[in-house]
């Protein structure tokens, strides 16, 4: 197993179970490759620890099918002890029994594969946790998996497990300090950019991260992950959605599509997909905001602070976006082993796509943006990308990234990712996005420059940016 990175408060939270006096359930979901039941294993290796994992979907699984690998799981901990009957009463009651005394942790792992076959899984579970697991006061029952939104209607908004739940933990990309050690002892040699490169792929998902090789250059690993045709990223779009969301992923790669070049709102998805407003295509988009993949942008009303019922779908997993403009179009002619990419650089619209992924890389880290600002997280009324629409009055505005706090202070963020240092002009485009943005009497305006490569000291000698952050300062060494 490989050196545990990040997640820190996650872990503090787990390890704040330890001192209840009473048997604690929790849920964890997440993403695809988020690292999950890793979090898992990490917290209970100082506890008697018991690992269930449902099996993947594909056609021909069945309940029965589900039911016998979990039987054959309690063979590889208790031998020849395990009940011959595969209903799930027993299975489960056997579990329980085996972990009524001392510091156990049982894991289900993937919870939505292994009941949704099973109308009365859920319902089972329940009684055994209430009759047989929390009678044990140092037991920690985790279930866990990747189908958010199954997870979300049948635990979590479920009659049944009302009450129930000690802790649910919803797991995000790792931030970008931590994605910093998975370069180890070649971290000091890689420059910032190199990093951003691959960052701009993998995004904080630490499984494709442990995928990194020290002794190839980062244009080498990348092309390894992704235009060969074994490589992890070149098949893990379909079992992304096939293991995430449903068997329903059609629409959901549409979706997906529609917003890959840039943040739209929900009546600009169903103009560009030729759609009625409402339905099950606002679902989807819920339910893709749910399993993390995208994200939904609210703009405010900076004067009261009011939440807007204006808001933006962006594509926030840099994996998706990359697939979709460069892995996805040349599918065929890398299975032909005939596609090399040489540098990144030569993608067409590169320049472009990379900006997006720094920007979703940005709004990953926001504590650290805080930090670079002197700002306290208590201080901050609300944050985000923002925008206006034109009006009578105002015009259009789109800003990057936008803090607002409680004293008034707007911190308008330009987030800019250039290979080379920024010129003058960035003082410009500065400018005429604030000549558009309203301003409430009585605010003040703080703009604020993010980077990766540099600024040419002339844009530091002008003195315009209240702050110049240089976000490759997290990746080195």
């Amino acid at each position: 197993m490989s050196n545990f990175v990040g997640r820190e408060y996650e872990l503090g939270l787990l390890n704040s179970l330890t001192t209840k006096k009473s048997a604690s359930l929790v849920v964890i979901k997440g993403r695809r490759r988020i690292g999950k039941s890793r979090l898992a294993e990490e917290f209970a290796k100082n506890y008697i620890f018991y690992s269930f994992s449902g099996l993947p979907p594909h056609e021909k699984t069945s309940d029965l099918s589900e039911r016998e690998a979990f039987n054959k799981q309690l063979t590889r901990y208790f031998i020849k002890q395990v009940p011959e009957s595969t209903d799930w009463f027993d299975m489960l009651w056997f579990l329980a029994e085996k972990s009524k005394k001392g510091r156990v942790v049982v894991l289900l792992d993937e919870i939505s594969w292994m009941g949704s076959k099973d109308p009365d899984f859920l319902g089972k579970l329940k009684t055994v946790w209430d009759t047989c697991f929390k009678k044990n006061s140092q037991l920690i029952l985790i279930l866990c998996g990747s189908v958010s939104v199954w997870i979300q209607k049948n635990i979590l908004s479920s009659t049944g497990f009302v009450g129930r739940i000690s802790l649910q933990l919803t797991l995000r990309e790792l931030p970008i300090d931590a994605c910093n050690k998975f370069f180890n002892e070649r971290s000091n040699q890689l420059s910032s950019y190199e990093k951003f490169k691959f960052l701009s792929i993998c995004g904080g998902i630490p499984r494709y991260l442990e995928e990194w090789q020290s002794n190839i250059s980062i244009d080498e690993n990348i092309n390894k992950m992704c235009f060969h045709e074994s490589g992890i990223l070149f098949n893990e779009f379909d079992q992304i959605f096939y293991d995430s969301i449903s068997s329903e992923a059609d629409i959901y790669r549409l979706i997906i599509l529609a917003i890959v070049d840039q943040p739209l709102e929900r009546q600009e998805i169903f103009i560009k997909l030729k759609r009625a407003p409402g339905g099950d295509l606002s679902e989807y988009l819920d339910h893709l905001v749910s399993a993390g993949f995208v994200t939904r942008d609210n703009t405010w009303h900076i004067k009261n602070k009011k939440i807007s019922i204006l808001s933006q779908y962006r594509l926030s997993d840099n994996y998706l976006r990359f697939y979709l403009n460069y892995i996805k179009p040349q599918a065929k002619v890398i299975r032909d082993k005939k596609y090399k990419v040489r540098s990144l650089s030569n993608l067409t619209g590169w320049s472009s796509i990379i900006g997006l992924q720094f920007e979703n890389l940005v709004l990953s880290n926001r504590e650290i943006v805080f930090n670079m600002l002197g700002i306290s997280r208590d201080d901050v009324e609300i944050d985000g990308p923002f925008f206006q629409r034109a009006t009578t009055k105002t015009k259009g505005c789109q800003i990057d990234y936008l803090i607002q706090t409680r004293t008034s202070v707007l911190y308008v963020c330009e987030v800019k990712f250039s290979r080379n240092e920024l010129r003058l002009n960035v003082i410009d485009e500065m400018k005429e996005k604030l000549s558009k943005l309203s301003i409430p009497k009585g605010f003040s305006c703080m703009p604020v420059l993010i980077h990766v490569n540099g600024a040419q000291d002339s844009v530091f000698d002008r003195n315009y940016f209240f702050k110049i952050i240089d976000f490759s300062n997290l990746l080195r060494g």
